[in-house]
């Protein structure tokens, strides 16, 4: 689970509890930073943090403002520069300057309203009001396009899970697909034998569907972005799936094996016009990015650190398509 899922988490669990806590936020960043917009920490009274905003001197300064914050329940902005004055000491020393917001009390929102973030279905707006207030809005595509007179200290756009389908049960998916989990993508492996595709290799949060290829491969795409995985055991099987889901609308198609091999499968599709070249565009063989991997687990991140960017690629135009309402929720 992403670290913002995980502080939307323990908000809910606070508010649950009714336990005070801090919610830091960085809304805005110039120049190098130890993190990026959007990051998140809590920050409770008795010292602890849930996530980072970066570690070292700067999360320390806002946690000692996040706590004085808590102590006279007034929320605040801040602006730290990163420069040899302030981050000498422990080595933060980026030159970027970092803005933000410190809202006390954050549990006051309430466990419904952070649990459906945590639980979120479709995309929702997270705002911090120019009063600080915290508000949901539904259909958050509206806001580029929206007129209103009130302003947010800070907006984000909070999206289900993307979906992770692996084609195969072998030990590649078995790596990955634990990876993935941790990572925020559902996942879902398919494999015709029982043997692999079982409780035994795979954790009990991964879907495993067991049947002959061609039943598996009628199964619809879900309703969230969704990238494929093809490690089955051979070439052939490997072909198989790829000539079904590259009629699929898939953001991206990962598939293991040789360049070589990439060029004789996709020369194939293209002399029988079973793809076009825009569809063989969206697929990388082999798959994973270039860090010299040789063990499994090495090649699973790998792997991964290649679907985090097309993940990150792929989601980043969902502020670009205005559309719809913008509801309060």
């Amino acid at each position: 689970m992403r670290l913002k899922h995980l502080v939307f988490q323990a908000l809910a669990a606070a508010a649950r509890k009714k336990e005070p806590v801090a919610l830091g936020i960085i809304s805005s960043v110039k120049g190098s930073s130890p993190q990026k917009i959007g990051a998140k920490a809590l920050f409770y009274a008795d010292g602890r943090i849930q996530g980072t905003l970066g570690g070292g001197c700067l999360e320390a300064e806002i946690q000692q403002r996040a706590i004085q914050a808590l102590r006279n329940d007034k929320s605040e902005t801040f602006e730290l520069l990163l420069d040899h004055d302030f981050g000498w000491d422990d080595g933060l020393i980026c030159g970027g300057k970092v803005s933000g917001v410190i809202i006390p009390n954050a549990q006051k929102a309430g466990e419904d309203f952070w649990t459906k973030l945590v639980e979120v279905k479709s995309a929702l707006r997270l705002e911090v009001a120019e009063n600080f207030e915290l508000r949901l809005r539904l259909n958050p595509e509206a806001l580029a396009e929206e007129k209103s007179e009130k302003k947010s200290r800070y907006q984000e756009t909070v999206v289900p899970p993307c979906a992770l389908w692996i084609a195969g049960a072998g030990h590649i998916a078995q790596a990955v697909a634990p990876l993935a989990a941790q990572l925020d993508f559902t996942i879902t492996v398919f494999d015709d034998r029982p043997a692999l595709a079982n409780a035994q290799y795979f954790p009990a949060a991964i879907q495993l569907k067991v049947d002959a290829w061609d039943r598996l491969l009628a199964t619809d795409l879900p309703a969230v972005p969704t990238f494929g995985l093809i490690v089955t055991r051979g070439h052939r099987h490997d072909a198989l799936v790829l000539k079904d889901w590259i009629q699929k609308p898939f953001l991206f198609i990962g598939m293991i094996g040789s360049s070589r091999k990439a060029r004789t499968i996709f020369d194939h599709f293209l002399e029988t016009k079973i793809a076009t070249p825009a569809q063989l565009a969206r697929v990388s063989c082999p798959v994973g990015i270039k860090i010299r991997s040789q063990s499994v687990q090495e090649i699973a991140v790998s792997i991964m650190a290649q679907y985090i960017d097309k993940r990150a690629e792929g989601l980043g135009s969902l502020n670009a398509k205005p559309s719809g309402t913008n509801e309060l929720i």
